[in-house]
């Protein structure tokens, strides 16, 4: 997809309250990892998000992106064994684009706005989305972060003929 067929963060913010979504949103510096996030981070209630956007080796299936609670170790392989999925690594830069019109540091479920459905499987830490009452991400830029509900960016991606799943994560040990 080329840069201008992509989802801005503007025009996602504004599908959401066409949806009648609330979701609030504040602007920061731009963060990479999920220390610079604790560090720049305003006040933020809710659950933080750190997301893995993985590629299954030898294209055996769809992309995989795991949203987890930003301080939950993970390991990848035990995350894709667990799933029942082949052996994957991270995707490049180029994939990100490709499948979820963002570059890297900017990784976020909101992507899939810009995926074909099907194209990617997406999976949610259940105690995140259900020990939180907000969950906080990125709105397709990591210069901005979006508080939302979990049931409400779950309805969202069903909205966009996504299937996203709640799962149990393996134990990291």
């Amino acid at each position: 997809m080329s840069k201008a067929a992509m989802e801005t963060p503007q025009g996602l913010l504004a599908r959401l309250a066409e949806l009648g979504i609330e979701a609030r949103t504040v602007t920061h510096p731009p963060v990479f990892t999920v220390a610079e996030s604790k560090a720049l981070r305003p006040d933020l209630p809710g659950g933080h998000v750190k997301n893995l956007f993985l590629k299954p080796e030898k294209a055996a299936g769809p992309f995989l992106l795991a949203s987890i609670e930003e301080d939950r170790p993970v390991k990848v392989n035990a995350l894709v064994r667990a799933l029942g999925l082949p052996r994957s690594g991270f995707a490049d830069a180029e994939a990100l684009w490709a499948q979820l019109g963002v570059e890297p540091g900017s990784v976020t479920p909101f992507g899939l706005v810009n995926a074909a459905p099907g194209a990617i499987r997406a999976v949610f830490d259940r105690a995140l989305m259900q020990d939180h009452d907000w969950v906080n991400i990125h709105p397709l830029t990591n210069t901005m972060t979006t508080a939302i509900r979990p049931e409400d960016l779950l309805r969202f991606l069903r909205a966009l003929g996504h299937a996203p799943e709640l799962v149990e994560l393996p134990n990291p040990a």
